[in-house]
């Protein structure tokens, strides 16, 4: 079975290493450097994220930046708080169970996990003994990923991507256990390992015919959430609920907001919607990895599209708002130490 699915992730695209997506436009990242005169240009792209959201910043410091409408409910747990304290912070904040906890520096839906009860609660604290955001969990009908950018100098931006989510579920049929539901289908045996642990407890049971089980609750492409292309959905409304976001956070114009929703009409006008994150220069346009209806030529190309609006505002930025760039030898710490502390995070998961 794990031959089969290794060789079906091979075969589509939507599932190759990162690299295959980022290494062939190295050489226009090096162009752009070349035209900006600096190493890391984009380093002053969001002023108001640190390092304009290299991934080093705390996701924590970046979510108090929204409005209070459009944020969840959240607070911070340092790595050595006591549990009593912990508990106390949740009901300060009004936060129930269920509840999502998260690394308060990480990416990809690494250690992100939907939490039922203070049992379950102080297990993960335990096993995670890192910075961990506590966030109420959000039960809007739907997820999406906005991918806005605007030029300093100008009151309008733009929408370049749309992500539609699609949480993978299976369907009981009244004879099949869990686990050969999750078999039968396509999409969701390739990441079995991943949901043989979420639901290890229920493998063997047998769903009742007709009842939907939700695999998983974290949006995530790499936790076998479907990213569904929907550009077509972009509109001058949508535009404008987005500029006004980013005129209430001063100092960003570049990024990715991944939100939940319940209606699209209440998104686009901007009645109701919560923002789980904003992620800064190294956000991706999600789009892309609809590979139904996207080719992995039109990725890189989309790839490259966005680098090009982020070298623009950067240098706006820089040269308009005396914005400075950073040191490339102390953005290449900030990098090292990310890697270092990943690899430590991905050793705790296991």
């Amino acid at each position: 079975m794990k031959k089969s699915n290794t060789i079906q992730k091979l075969t589509n695209w939507e599932h190759w290493p990162s690299a295959m997506f980022y290494l062939p436009n190295l050489p226009y990242a090096f162009y752009l450097a070349l035209r900006a005169k600096h190493l890391t240009f984009f380093s002053a792209t969001n002023p108001c994220i640190k390092s304009s959201g290299n991934g080093t910043e705390s996701k924590y410091e970046t979510i108090l930046l929204v409005p209070e409408k459009h944020r969840p409910k959240s607070t911070l747990v340092k790595a050595t708080t006591k549990f009593e304290d912990v508990l106390f912070a949740i009901n300060q904040q009004q936060i129930t169970f269920p509840l999502i906890a998260k690394p308060d520096v990480g990416f990809r839906g690494l250690l992100v996990q939907k939490i039922a009860s203070k049992e379950e609660l102080k297990k993960y604290l335990k096993k995670y003994p890192i910075d961990i955001i506590i966030q109420e969990f959000l039960d809007y009908e739907n997820e999406c990923g906005v991918f806005y950018h605007r030029n300093p100098s100008e009151h309008t931006g733009q929408i370049s991507s749309l992500t539609l989510k699609h949480f993978l579920s299976v369907t009981g049929d009244g004879t099949s256990s869990l686990k050969e539901l999750i078999l039968a289908d396509d999409r969701a045996k390739l990441y079995l390992d991943l949901f043989a642990e979420i639901h290890k407890e229920k493998l063997t049971s047998i769903p009742k015919k007709n009842k939907i089980i939700k695999l998983t609750a974290v949006g995530n492409h790499s936790k076998g959430t479907q990213f569904i292309n929907g550009n077509h959905l972009i509109s001058k409304k949508l535009v404008s609920t987005f500029d006004q976001l980013s005129k209430a956070i001063p100092g960003w114009y570049y990024g990715r907001v991944d939100l939940k929703y319940n209606t699209f009409e209440e998104l686009e006008s901007g009645t109701d919607f919560k923002i789980l994150e904003i992620n800064g220069i190294i956000a991706e346009p999600t789009h892309i990895y609809d590979s139904e209806n996207y080719t992995y030529l039109k990725a890189l190309k989309a790839i490259r599209m966005h680098w090009k609006s982020l070298f623009t505002i950067a240098t706006t930025n820089h040269t308009d708002f005396n914005t400075p760039y950073k040191n490339p030898f102390h953005f290449l710490n900030e990098i090292l130490v990310l890697k270092k502390y990943t690899k430590k995070i991905k050793h705790l998961s296991k």
